[in-house]
């Protein structure tokens, strides 16, 4: 079996998508290992009302866990300067603006952009949607971090949803344990593939029509 990307990798392959001056949130999951390797300058929101926090609390600085500092997804996070708190209310107006990049993980993402993070069933983890379609409908920027098969080897790429929508057309960029591909008005387009696998490999674990880039390259590390 080819080796695959691991959650730490595809997490610092996703904060190359940010620079200097934006602001953006993290999901639950692979997302929230973002916070550990952001670009200088990049500001991070929680939906419970904090912009601007460093890094998650690891069992290398376990003794930093403070339990006022905790983000939407319960994992305690180290201050930094110019931290700042706020209500609710003012948090999901942020999330609502239009002006944040919100990287989110994901059940399914359709060839259209369509993306669905919750089954809603209660055998999951996190069975209630939560802020995610907020978070998903009102971002600039829609940018998820997801294997690319399920534990049952199926894709998570398809031509279109089996789980319920969480918002439909709003994903820009994928990442996957193999791949990184866009989404545009055309279809996916294959832009990076991780080292060792090849284009017809991915397609073959892709069930939504994947166009290649004409710049295809090897994803950078």
């Amino acid at each position: 079996m080819k080796e695959r990307l691991d959650e730490l990798v595809m997490a610092m392959r996703a904060v190359r998508e940010l620079k200097h001056g934006d602001y953006c949130n993290l999901g639950l999951g692979i997302p929230q290992m973002c916070a550990a390797n952001l670009p200088e300058g990049v500001h991070v929101q929680a939906e419970n009302g904090v912009i601007g926090y460093g890094p998650l609390v690891t069992t290398d600085n376990v003794e930093q866990a403070d339990p006022g500092l905790i983000d939407a997804g319960a994992k305690f996070y180290t201050p930094a300067p110019g931290m700042s708190f706020f209500d609710m209310l003012t948090s999901f107006a942020m999330i609502r603006s239009g002006r944040l990049i919100s990287i989110l993980g994901g059940l399914q993402v359709s060839e259209t952009g369509d993306l669905a993070i919750h089954s809603l069933s209660y055998n999951d983890e996190y069975p209630q949607i939560g802020g995610s379609m907020d978070l998903a409908w009102g971002a600039k920027r829609v940018i998820v971090t997801m294997t690319h098969t399920n534990k049952e080897g199926k894709p998570k790429l398809v031509k279109s949803l089996t789980y319920p929508l969480t918002a439909a057309k709003c994903v820009n960029l994928i990442i996957t344990d193999v791949a990184v591909i866009e989404v545009t008005d055309h279809g996916l387009i294959l832009k990076e593939f991780a080292p060792g696998w090849s284009v017809d490999e991915i397609r073959s674990l892709t069930e939504a029509r994947l166009s290649v880039s004409d710049d295809v390259k090897v994803m950078e590390l």
